[in-house]
């Protein structure tokens, strides 16, 4: 099967090389396919990304940014990566914002009491110390206060109940998130004393998502929090029987000085070219709740253990292999921001980014942000790609969020994306824990990063800048 399937690669690869296996002679078609696929056999049989989501769940657990989780996570990541045989590894200092979740409990009144459960969204105020009592109105959508009149909601308690659809690629997320990000001042606006929503969820299991949500200037900041899907139900159910439905909230939510993180970086220094780098990036934090196993330990530990399995290669690649793990992605970025702002000067030497921050289901799809021009030198990598179910999608891609500010500056950026079917079903919750992971897909992750962190590392051609205002076009 593996020489079908090296017949068949090298009938697609081009006949010129773009790699340089070993010295002085570059490296033939063959070698290219042969290198590959053992670099794949070994990620595939590798058990280090497993072990360090375990280590990271279990013996840190949750690590939100500005917490003692977060600074213990700085240090695991410090130890891991010089366990790895990383090189120059070191803690970036980051300032953050900090806020704290407090008690929080939530109660319909009337007509039916019951318990609800929820979570506060991150970054929400408060509520007063004897909590928010007040008549629910219900909504489908975001847009469905914002088309009310002014005063509407005047002392009452909005509630949108949007459901998120199920998709593999993660699509029904952009298009429900919104009222958790917006719905407060949007609700606000209309004379709103609280918000409620439907957690951006897929899942049915009764664990509230949390999820950070942001306040418009000008606009007064109202306690906001996620519901439970099944206590969401009954919450619409007792709302569509038409009679009037009260609702207890209590939030102990509030903000904090700004505190400090860091971002932890690791390298495997280049032969040739060792200012040039090769991203993959992935962040460290997680919210408060659960242990951040799909969001983010395993995107974690598929970037390091690559960098691993390209570090103990005979010969070191010709470009740097630049692992960074992130702070503060979940709560504002501020880590990705601080890592553009320190490499401002370097960002053109930036060959190729990449983040793992979608869980570790399989990957499926291949994508990519590069100049046009520079299409076919990636060509190369995507048959290479397809032993491990992997296929091409459009040069459309955009890296991951915490590789945002470099992608602003040009920086080229590549997409593995995962199989995100049930990764809402656990996202940003208690129950985002270790046994959710699937080792082999988990060693898929690893085979798929491996692949393209070593390509781009290797290629003779450094890719273009691509400028802010070209757009990305589809592959012919």
């Amino acid at each position: 099967m593996q020489k079908l399937f090296l017949a068949t690669l090298l009938a697609l690869l081009p006949s010129a090389s773009i790699l340089s296996a070993a010295p002085p002679e570059p490296a033939s078609a063959q070698d290219l396919a042969e290198l590959v696929l053992e670099l794949q056999e070994k990620a595939l049989a590798d058990s280090t990304a497993l072990e360090l989501v375990r280590s990271l769940t279990a013996e840190v657990g949750p690590r939100f940014a500005g917490t003692p989780g977060d600074r213990a996570a700085v240090e695991w990541a410090l130890a891991a990566m010089k366990r790895l045989g990383l090189e120059n590894v070191r803690a970036e200092p980051v300032t953050i914002p900090r806020w704290i979740r407090g008690e929080e409990s939530g109660r319909i009144v009337s007509p039916h009491p019951q318990d609800m459960v929820l979570l506060a969204l991150g970054g929400s105020v408060g509520t007063p110390a004897e909590g928010i009592t007040a008549e629910v109105v219900g909504f489908e959508t975001l847009e469905a206060i914002e088309g009310l009149p002014e005063g509407a909601l005047e002392g009452k308690i909005a509630f949108i109940n949007q459901t998120m659809e199920r998709a593999r690629d993660g699509s029904g997320y952009g298009q429900t998130v919104r009222s958790r990000s917006r719905g407060p001042s949007a609700a606000a606006r209309k004379g709103a004393v609280a918000l409620l929503i439907r957690s951006v969820a897929t899942g049915t299991d009764r664990f509230a998502h949390t999820g950070a949500t942001r306040y418009e200037e000008g606009v007064p900041r109202i306690p906001a929090a996620a519901l439970a899907i099944p206590d969401a139900n009954v919450l619409a159910t007792q709302l569509a029987a038409g009679s009037p439905v009260t609702f207890h909230l209590f939030l102990g939510s509030r903000r904090l000085g700004d505190g400090l993180s860091a971002n932890v970086i690791g390298e495997i220094p280049g032969r040739e070219e060792p200012d040039e780098i090769v991203l993959l990036g992935a962040h460290l934090d997680s919210w408060d709740v659960g242990q951040g196993a799909h969001d983010d330990a395993t995107g974690v530990a598929t970037v390091m253990a690559a960098a691993r399995l390209i570090g103990i290669l005979p010969r070191a690649p010709r470009r740097t292999v630049r692992v960074v793990l992130f702070a503060h992605e979940e709560f504002g970025l501020s880590g990705a921001k601080a890592y553009a702002e320190r490499y401002v000067e370097s960002l053109d030497r930036h060959q190729l980014a990449t983040e793992s921050d979608f869980g570790a289901g399989r990957i499926w799809r291949f994508a990519t942000r590069i100049h046009p021009l520079d299409l076919p030198a990636i060509e190369a990598l995507t048959p290479l790609l397809e032993p491990l179910g992997i296929e091409w999608f459009e040069n459309t891609g955009r890296g991951g969020a915490d590789l945002r500010p470099s992608r602003e500056q040009g920086v080229p950026v590549a997409d593995l994306t995962p199989d995100g079917t049930y990764y809402f079903d656990y996202h940003h919750t208690e129950n985002d824990t270790f046994d959710k992971v699937v080792p082999e897909d988990l060693a898929q992750n690893v085979a798929a990063m491996t692949s393209l962190a070593w390509f781009a590392a290797e290629m003779s051609e450094s890719l273009r800048r691509v400028p802010a205002e070209a757009k990305p076009e589809e592959r012919p």
